[in-house]
């Protein structure tokens, strides 16, 4: 699975409704939608400019759900993995790019 592939998959994950396990870890309507297109927009910018674009991307989701009190559990997991591969991939990119 690509990069764009499972940030389209985090969002439709994002896109659904909460359930009380995920208001129970912290999360809030307003908080999933915020992320949701945080996401939505690094794969705007890959899909448009072009996979290059990656390199340009700083997320920064794991604090952003820490300063809200999100807890360990299924919607952190895919968002936690989506900025592991965005990482991943930029830095990568980056390596590329300095041979």
């Amino acid at each position: 699975m690509d990069l764009r592939e499972s940030l389209g998959k985090a969002v439709v994950a994002l896109k659904a409704p909460l359930g009380s396990a995920d208001r129970e870890q912290g999360w809030t309507d307003e908080l999933r939608r915020e992320i949701q297109e945080e996401i939505s927009v690094s794969r705007s910018m890959l899909r448009r400019p072009g996979p290059w674009a990656v390199s340009y991307l700083h997320p920064r989701l794991d604090e952003w759900m820490a300063r809200e009190g999100v807890q360990p559990g299924r919607l952190r997991d895919v968002v936690m993995d989506v900025q592991t591969l965005i990482i991943g991939a930029r830095d990568a990119a980056r390596s590329r790019q300095q041979c």
